[in-house]
């Protein structure tokens, strides 16, 4: 599976994970060169755009996601 087409310019892993490189390489395996339909950030994107994905959703907050994306 290619990688997520939004990783090299995601906030979440150049701004909040930008200092924990071993967790946030661990992350990118599952979300971004793994099934990217299981990133809650790309889910919100996909649905709502990228202005309307939360600063502080992490890629594992899917309940959060389909939340979101059903409250629009």
């Amino acid at each position: 599976m290619p990688d997520c087409e939004n990783l090299a310019r995601c906030p979440f892993f150049n701004d909040k994970m930008a200092n924990m490189p071993s967790m946030s390489e661990m992350m990118k395996q599952k979300f971004c060169r793994g099934d990217k339909t299981l990133c809650a950030r790309y889910l919100v994107c996909g649905a709502l755009g990228k202005e309307r994905v939360p600063a502080d959703l992490f890629p594992n907050m899917t309940d959060r996601a389909r939340q979101l994306i059903a409250a629009r």
